[in-house]
């Protein structure tokens, strides 16, 4: 494996930890914390070529309000977006993840694994179409504290636990079959499939109807309207994640373009 790399798989912990690009009108997320080492296998040139490229371009993160329906590329990721529609890697799924508590972490992590071990694809690149109440996930812990996220799970999440990185991740990455490594069920983290290549993909729907849900709950300190709790909450997505205009709706984009869909 090759450790050298220093990617962006920190965590946004407040909308501070953004670089203004191109006059105010672009953030490109800089890591609030030392990135993880790269999980990618050596000799995955096309796959590193693509993580390096997402590494590089910049996410619009200044957003005051948002509109219901996004119509304009500058509404989203369009340009890392399109990154992912153009990768040339023969292997490569989407995955349809909508259910928080469910093993959607833990089937791409098998999925990785079962490609890259079995079938020798090393290139194998795994998308998570990230929605409903998955998206919970891709919110940084400032939101889960401000708008008490933790309530909309019922209980079962008392913060965003998806994002904690074990001490799996620290472990040999040459022994993959280590039971209790980096590849192991110990290890299903956002961070740590983002550094094995997963493109965790946003969801602009799914945070509007967020944005609307709290607005209705008057879970809104800052009294602000619905497409300005909306960009708040697209303003603080998870460090890499890539903003789409709704990812049910990129993803006939995706399959047009050779990517596998999985539920």
């Amino acid at each position: 494996m090759n450790n050298a790399r220093r990617g962006m798989l920190g965590f946004m912990t407040s909308g501070l930890a953004t670089l203004t690009l191109g006059g105010g009108s672009t953030a490109h997320a800089e890591s609030a914390q030392s990135a993880l080492r790269t999980l990618i296998p050596e000799g995955t040139s096309t796959l590193s070529l693509l993580n390096q490229s997402l590494e590089k371009t910049p996410r619009r993160r200044d957003f005051k309000s948002v509109p219901m329906i996004l119509t304009h590329p500058d509404e989203w990721d369009e340009e890392a977006l399109r990154l992912v529609f153009q990768y040339q890697g023969q292997h490569k799924q989407v995955f349809d993840n909508v259910v928080l508590d469910g093993p959607w972490l833990n089937l791409m992590r098998n999925t990785l694994n079962t490609q890259i071990w079995a079938f020798g694809h090393k290139d194998f690149l795994v998308v998570s179409g990230t929605h409903g109440p998955a998206h919970l996930a891709l919110y940084d812990d400032y939101l889960w504290e401000k708008y008490q996220l933790s309530q909309l799970t019922q209980g079962k999440f008392k913060d965003n636990s998806f994002l904690k990185v074990s001490a799996a991740a620290q472990t040999d990455p040459a022994q993959y079959e280590d039971i209790t490594g980096a590849f192991s069920p110990l290890d299903n983290s956002i961070p740590v499939l983002q550094s094995r290549g997963v493109v965790f993909l946003a969801c602009h729907n799914a945070i509007f109807e967020l944005a609307t849900r709290l607005h209705k709950s008057d879970v809104n300190p800052d009294h602000r309207s619905i497409p300005q709790l909306a960009a708040e909450l697209t303003n603080h997505l998870i460090d890499g994640a890539v903003l789409t205009p709704g990812v049910m709706g990129t993803m006939p984009e995706l399959g047009a373009r050779g990517f596998y869909y999985a539920k």
